[in-house]
């Protein structure tokens, strides 16, 4: 599988045609459509374009990617960084299950952060599944201890490092902490280290994604013209 994130944490200034109100997220969704992608993962934004977990805009940006295209798993974040309180994060996530055609189907939980496990077991609760964000082979001793939660659809394993030179190294490391899993993983990378730990995960047969939250750049380091010039350029490698 490959995922098409469409705009993660970035500013709405770092790149002219990053989505960030709702109608040009479900323009991006049907962009990347056509090129045969099933499944997007975005960041919703309030009207001063931070990022929410408010139901009202999460519901919004939801409901207009699945108005373009229908078929399409539809995933959102549950960040700390947007709402440090989990017990608010456990809230915003039951109303998401609330939402009918603006309910997620799938939402991002990262191991690292205080109440995982309770945030994982709302989603659960309201029938969104989890992805799970391992970041670390930290992260990923401490989900091998604690299991894969209910709900769990995949696991994010992310290499955050970004220099190209080590980032499939840092990848490498990650999926052997995790060991053997029920759920399918999701491998990918960031920034400069975006591009090689794709190749490596699309030449090991693993599930990856791109999209303008992990890079801005092509291969070939030209910026992107969209999030369907990122698609395209990742269809096109061949390993």
């Amino acid at each position: 599988m490959l995922q098409a994130v469409l705009n993660g944490s970035r500013p709405a200034d770092a790149h002219p045609a990053l989505p960030v109100i709702a109608r040009h997220l479900a323009r991006d969704a049907r962009a990347v459509a056509r090129l045969g992608i099933a499944a997007v993962h975005v960041h919703p934004r309030g009207p001063d374009s931070q990022e929410t977990l408010d139901p009202v805009h999460v519901g919004d940006a939801v409901a207009a990617i699945r108005a373009e295209v229908p078929g399409m798993e539809i995933g959102v974040t549950t960040g700390r960084w947007i709402q440090p309180d989990p017990v608010k994060r456990i809230e915003a996530v039951l109303t998401w299950g609330r939402l009918g055609v603006g309910k997620p189907d799938v939402c991002s939980v990262n191991v690292h952060e205080k109440g995982w496990v309770d945030v994982c077991a709302a989603a659960a609760s309201v029938g969104i599944g989890v992805e799970l964000g391992v970041w670390t082979s930290g992260d990923a001793v401490t989900l091998r201890t604690s299991g894969i939660p209910r709900g769990t659809t995949r696991v994010l394993a992310e290499s955050t490092v970004s220099d190209p030179e080590t980032s499939v190294a840092e990848a490498v490391r990650i999926l052997r902490a995790l060991g053997p899993l029920p759920v399918p993983v999701l491998l990918h990378g960031e920034e400069d280290g975006a591009w090689p730990v794709l190749e490596y995960a699309l030449r090991m047969g693993i599930d990856t994604r791109i999209g303008f939250e992990d890079v801005l750049v092509r291969p070939d380091g030209w910026l992107a013209t969209g999030n369907d010039d990122l698609v395209r350029a990742a269809l096109a490698i061949r390993v």
